[in-house]
């Protein structure tokens, strides 16, 4: 099933200069993301003093661009629109390196009133003693990689948690039967990376569409050759995940002058969205992947989308197709991608993750031209992952306390 969306909304964009289009993809990141309000840098405090008198510098590049709608800085008060009566304590336990710095919000604070840390740790032992234990912590925040074991014994140890937030967006990597059968409620930092994945599906785009490792090598030669590139304006870019990063990574293609297709697990029958010209459910899969140049991978890794894009599937793509891949690795089969690759069945692809991470030094995949590899850091941007701790603290731990519902609920019973 697809639907084609009315051209309802005119657009003076494709040929914008590259300043523009950088103003363009810096405004979506700002209303893309839930804060209902922006203020600008030149508002903000320079410095905040934390809870062990740490300064946090409020206009370094590190930190937000925008003040969070029910946190002032300035004051460490909840904004006037959000005061409410506290209805209980937040008491936090943070499963994370105690030496990132993308948590110092977090570790330093302030916290909003309400709200206390009690630890930072990796594992069960770094929260296993009387002090924190009396306390009953009621909330996990959670940034560590190897979080899936030692969460599940901090929701055994503690049956008082009632929270579990997440500073990525995908749960892929916590989740766990005790994690989504529990009545623990589970937030994420959906569209916190949006905009930084989707100035690499582009550039992933033109990686191939200029075929940029020639020029590379011709470089290296000092060989002066002229040879004919492809245009991006025109190619067709089909979305699968037409979520945050995928919708997104549409606005760009648009800015581009491309046809997007997109496929989402579900459709609403009231569906209409100005950058994407056809919408699919899972049932037009083969379909996207037929019409498709570009194929960005953006869903997120649940059971159901675990090897989605298989060897049949890559069967039915152009040879002159090229796969994006800022989901999860294990949507892709990729022992089929490899071959695909190395027979000349697809031009090639972008791949920002892998199924296994780090990936394993003797992979093929590196040793293929027509592959562009990154090391899953294409979202790791400074001020992005300081931000997505900022939302934690900002938003939703003023919601909490005041029994407010949180932004960003994950559908546990979806896996995102």
């Amino acid at each position: 099933m697809h639907m084609n969306i009315p051209a309802c909304y005119s657009f003076a964009i494709a040929s914008l200069a590259p300043l523009q289009l950088r103003s363009a993809a810096t405004a979506f990141r700002l209303v893309s993301y839930p804060s209902p309000r922006v203020v600008p840098t030149s508002l903000r405090p320079s410095v905040c003093v934390g809870n062990n008198n740490s300064l946090i510098s409020n206009n370094s590049p590190a930190t937000s661009l925008r003040m969070m709608s029910y946190w002032n800085r300035e004051t460490c008060q909840p904004t006037s629109q959000y005061k409410g009566e506290i209805t209980k304590e937040a008491r936090i336990l943070a499963l994370c390196d105690p030496h990132d710095a993308y948590n110092k919000p977090l570790y330093d604070g302030p916290l909003p009133e309400g709200s206390k840390l009690l630890a930072v740790g990796s594992t069960l032992a770094d929260f296993d003693n009387e002090s924190i234990i009396n306390q009953d912590p009621n909330v996990i925040f959670v940034s560590h990689p190897n979080a899936r074991g030692p969460l599940v014994e901090l929701l055994n140890k503690f049956p008082s948690v009632e929270w579990v937030h997440t500073r990525s967006a995908g749960v892929d990597f916590i989740a766990s039967d005790g994690l989504f059968s529990s009545p623990v409620q589970l937030t994420n930092a959906k569209g916190m990376f949006s905009s930084t994945l989707a100035e690499y599906c582009m550039m992933a785009c033109a990686y191939f569409a200029k075929d940029l490792p020639r020029l590379m090598r011709q470089k290296n030669d000092v060989n002066w050759e002229q040879y004919p590139v492809l245009e991006i304006r025109g190619a067709t870019l089909g979305v699968v995940g037409f979520g945050d990063i995928g919708r997104s990574s549409a606005k760009l293609a648009k800015a581009y002058g491309m046809k997007v297709l997109g496929l989402k697990r579900s459709i609403p029958e009231s569906f209409s969205d100005p950058y994407c010209d056809e919408i699919y459910d899972m049932k037009g899969l083969v379909e996207l992947v037929q019409k498709s140049d570009y194929i960005l991978i953006a869903t997120p890794l649940t059971e159901q989308t675990r090897g989605l894009i298989s060897k049949e599937v890559l069967q039915q793509c152009k040879k002159t197709a090229v796969i994006i891949n800022v989901g999860r690795g294990p949507i892709i089969d990729e022992e089929a991608l490899i071959e695909a690759l190395t027979n000349g069945d697809i031009k090639g692809a972008g791949l920002d993750v892998m199924t296994v991470e780090p990936l394993p030094k003797d992979s093929q995949l590196w040793k293929l031209d027509n592959v562009l590899l990154s090391p899953h850091n294409m979202d790791m941007t400074l001020s992005f992952m300081q931000e997505s701790t900022e939302f934690f603290i900002n938003e939703n731990l003023p919601r909490f306390v005041r029994g407010i519902e949180l932004l960003n609920p994950v559908d546990k019973s979806a896996g995102y």
